[in-house]
């Protein structure tokens, strides 16, 4: 029992030795893919709509309030509360279009930026299970150390990959 004890003890250390450990920047990997300008310029298209649509809104509550302002002195106590009220009315419907379109943007993102992502995690996989790697960590996450020595940098294999899986 001793024996196999020690025989362990004595193995343990050199199979956590031949452990392969990578990491990867998967910003840099990201940044170099050619997908990335057009999904980026669909985005800023989208952006630039619903910034287009907000400004119109805006410009047309700013007329209505100039209005108000300007007839105000000759409006009775009705026409009054339901000119504030409609005015109110269009500002909420202002702010909830704001909400909405920053919802919609933040999900086209998300939609346009996934088939991207699932593409990297793809070859990092992919270059994983080659390398007999236990694990690929991403540097673009912000950790703080990794050892130059006990840990490949997998960032080119990964994007040889990337170019494989066009």
């Amino acid at each position: 029992m001793k024996k196999i004890i020690l025989m362990l003890a004595l193995v343990m250390p050199m199979t956590v030795f031949a452990q392969k450990f990578g990491h990867c920047n998967q910003q840099e990997i990201l940044s170099a893919m050619p997908e990335l300008a057009k999904v980026r310029g669909e985005i800023e298209a989208a952006a630039k709509q619903y910034e287009n649509e907000l400004t119109a809104m805006q410009d047309e509550f700013k007329k209505k309030v100039e209005e108000y302002e300007k007839t105000k002195a000759t409006m009775n106590a009705t026409k009054q509360q339901e000119t504030e009220t409609s005015l109110g009315a269009l500002q909420q419907k202002l702010q909830q279009a704001y909400t909405d379109n920053q919802q919609a943007l933040q999900k086209l993102q998300q939609e346009k930026m996934q088939p991207l992502v699932t593409k990297i995690q793809k070859a990092i996989e992919n270059v994983g299970k080659a390398g007999n790697y236990v694990y690929i960590m991403d540097v673009s996450l912000g950790i703080p150390y990794i050892s130059s020595t006990l840990s490949t940098d997998v960032t080119a294999a990964i994007k040889a990959e990337m170019n494989r899986l066009k």
